[in-house]
């Protein structure tokens, strides 16, 4: 019989142990303790209190053995995702939105973890901080609550210091800076209203600001352009009226926010599960916390490794640049949850015949 791993979460710079009460609450984070939290796209928020909190240090377990890297499936195959594409240019065409983020969901058996190996996120977590690190990277393991992910995400959802809130909403992709384009930076931009209008629910007058407009930022194997939107909460305003203004982030979903969201319900047929929501922590004692947009993100269900990868649609959305995008944005993922080191890789494993294909 397996050994059930105890309640663990890497999130931040920090390491939290000892498991003192999960709830769905979030009027919970306005109490007192440490919090990790995870809140899905499909599903209720998880809020986990720990007792204990140190640094982060490297994981020391087995190392992580993941799926066969052509073991794994997509929810949506290359012709029905450029299908999608076409679909929400037509549907902002006919002025029901502006922007819908599509997306699929890739998905591989977990192996046995044989000899010397593991199956355990806290494993893939470590994995995934040597072969892609990530500014806003989170590991949570509550095996009894069902909650097993690990993220790699490099965008910031929210950041909370008393009233002082931030959001640094992502959009636009390439392999490299010079090959970002207009559609790239009218995708952000759009994003950023978006964001700047959910704060303006719950902010003060005449507080939201934008101190940082279409920054370009490196991260492993491509560039993002990056916009950051801050303001100050209005008295009376916590996590819950935050969260409920602003989630799910505006980058996963597009504009008007319920409009995309109505379309990602037609076009998508897997669940996004863990992925596109948000995972981070929360000290609530010190009235602080960050929360990550939920991407590069992989979470188990029944035994499966899921993953997903997506992108921004707008009107002048190429159908195949938007596949290859996905495509870019996984690729080096799920080589490093294949069990991969990426630098001994040679170019080609895991690029045709499989969801990392890069030809229509």
């Amino acid at each position: 019989m397996a050994r059930v791993l105890p309640p663990l979460a890497t999130v931040g710079d920090r390491i939290a142990t000892g498991l003192v009460e999960v709830t769905s609450d979030l009027s919970a984070l306005e109490t007192s303790g440490f919090w990790a939290v995870v809140l899905p796209y499909d599903g209720p928020p998880v809020c986990a209190r720990f007792a204990h909190v140190r640094p982060a240090t490297p994981w020391r377990g087995p190392r992580w053995v993941g799926p066969d890297i052509e073991s794994w499936t997509s929810s949506l195959d290359g012709p029905r995702f450029r299908d999608g594409v076409t679909a929400i240019r037509e549907a902002i065409a006919a002025g029901d939105v502006y922007q819908v983020n599509l997306t699929r969901v890739l998905s591989a058996p977990l192996p046995s973890p044989g000899d010397g190996g593991s199956i355990d996120m806290a494993a893939l977590g470590q994995a995934l901080a040597i072969g892609n690190p990530a500014p806003f990277s989170a590991m949570v393991r509550l095996p009894e609550h069902g909650v097993l992910v690990a993220s790699a995400s490099p965008e910031r959802f929210l950041r909370r210091e008393g009233h002082n809130v931030w959001s640094s909403p992502i959009k636009g992709t390439a392999p490299t800076a010079a090959e970002l384009t207009k559609k790239d930076e009218a995708e952000n931009v759009m994003i950023v209203d978006l964001v700047r209008n959910d704060f303006g629910r719950v902010c003060e007058y005449g507080s939201v600001t934008v101190p940082s407009l279409l920054a370009v930022e490196e991260h492993p194997g491509l560039v993002h352009l990056v916009s950051t939107v801050a303001g100050r909460l209005r008295a009376g305003m916590g996590w819950p009226e935050l969260l409920d203004a602003t989630f799910p982030p505006g980058s996963i979903t597009g504009a008007p926010k319920i409009s995309a969201m109505g379309h990602i319900d037609i076009l998508e047929p897997a669940s996004r599960g863990v992925y596109c929501g948000a995972v981070g922590w929360v000290d609530a004692d010190r009235r602080e916390g960050e929360l990550n947009v939920a991407i590069r993100s992989f979470w188990v269900e029944r035994g499966i490794l899921r993953f997903g990868t997506g992108g921004g649609i707008t009107y002048d959305s190429d159908p195949e640049r938007e596949w290859q995008e996905t495509v870019l944005k996984a690729r080096r993922l799920i080589r490093v949850a294949s069990g991969q080191r990426v630098a001994d890789l040679p170019r080609g494993v895991g690029e045709t015949g499989s969801v990392l294909e890069t030809e229509p």
